[in-house]
């Protein structure tokens, strides 16, 4: 199943972090402007202005709402975004990273 039509599964710690052949199996996956940076995977978004910006960071909340995993979101000047995904609870990648990434990605895509 592609990841798009995943749900988020809790995840209290306790398992490991996805293996680094895992983690390119997924990043495969995801658009290819994500990046691996150490334990995250992270990605710039770039707008016209502000007010869209933050309509996107909204958009962005609502997909971690309804999954139930939270990235760490960052509106930097006025119209860039930079999304930070990782299990804080395993301190390390999980499944649920890219599927909130391949959700966010689709957003893009509308």
């Amino acid at each position: 199943m592609k990841l798009i039509g995943k749900k988020c599964v809790a995840c209290e710690g306790g398992i490991p972090p996805l293996k680094p052949e895992e983690v390119q199996k997924y990043m495969g996956q995801v658009n290819s402007e994500w990046k691996l940076v150490g334990i995250k995977i992270a990605r710039q978004f770039k707008f016209t202005d502000f007010k869209q910006a933050l309509a996107f960071v909204n958009k962005v909340g609502a997909i971690a709402e309804k999954e139930g995993h939270h990235p760490d979101i960052h509106i930097e000047k006025w119209n860039h975004v930079r999304i930070e995904l990782y299990t804080h609870s395993i301190n390390g990648l999980h499944e649920n990273d890219f599927i909130v990434a391949a959700k966010i990605d689709k957003i893009l895509s509308r």
